[in-house]
Order: structure tokens, then sequence, then C-alpha cells
């Protein structure tokens, strides 16, 4: 018998910090240089969206490449294209981690959608409290202390 996927996920990170450096004038090209990777890995974007400080993506993905590995993968070679063919200043870096919810082809409209108005959506949340609500919603469980990386004071 062969073998058939169906592997659809929502993944959502960061900028390091939260720091706003995805621009209006740039923001396409990084999402479009993100499709490539995905594609590259022999996935297929279904979407993709965020805001000035985060991504969602909303991708099938292979099943002969983890899902960590393709967010190493994702996050390493863009944020390399960004600092080295948009000579980002300061540097350009994602946080550590991310979130990856399975979604299934019936909730494929409602992701893209929920993706698609994330302009909106932030009017009247941060990412902090879109992230917790996420993770609640999908019941991972996590220590408030460890989800979001914090600057060094000093």
């Amino acid at each position: 018998m062969s073998t058939y996927t169906c592997l659809n996920y929502h993944v959502v990170f960061s900028t390091k910090y939260r720091k706003e450096r995805i621009d209006d004038s740039s923001k396409d090209d990084l999402y479009s240089y993100i499709g490539g990777i995905i594609r590259g890995e022999k996935g297929c974007l279904i979407e993709i969206g965020g805001t000035s400080d985060h991504v969602h993506i909303l991708a099938g993905l292979s099943a002969s490449i983890s899902v960590s590995e393709m967010m190493k993968r994702i996050k390493g070679k863009s944020s390399k294209w960004v600092n080295e063919e948009k000579k980002a200043k300061p540097r350009f870096y994602w946080q550590e981690g991310y979130g990856a919810f399975t979604v299934s082809q019936s909730n494929i409209p409602s992701a893209q959608q929920y993706i698609q108005t994330q302009k909106e959506h932030h009017k009247t949340k941060t990412f902090k409290e879109e992230f917790i609500l996420l993770l609640d919603r999908h019941r991972i469980v996590y220590d408030p202390k460890y989800v979001f990386e914090t600057e060094p004071h000093g």
C-alpha cells in the first residue's frame, strides 16, 4: 500500500523580543521567500500573514521532514536572507521557538481568514494575548514564565 498524508499546520512565531522588524515595504518579499522555502521542502504554502512583529503560516508540510526541522529551515534561511539581501540594520533575528497547530482540511478556510485579518485582529489584542489564546485553545500545557523570550537587562 502507498502512503498518503494531509499534514496541514498553522505555525506562529515572532521576531526576536517581538520587536517591530517586519515593515510593509518588505513583508511581501519576506512572505514570498518563506513560501519558496516551504515549496523547496515539498510543502505547500496555503496562506501567510502577520504584523510587524510576528508571522502566521498555514501550510501543508511533507511527511518526510519533521515540523521542528522545517521551522529550523524556515527561520534560519529567511533570517539569513533578510540580513544579506535586505541589509537589515540592526541584524534581523526570529525568536526561539514557535507554536504549531494542526488544521483539518475542513478548517482551512477559517484559518486562512484568521491569517488574512491579522492587522484588524491586532487592533484589540497583542501578539502575546493571541499566542496564549492559541495555546489554550489547543490545550497545550505551558509555564507562562517560559513562553516568551525577554530582553536581557544590563
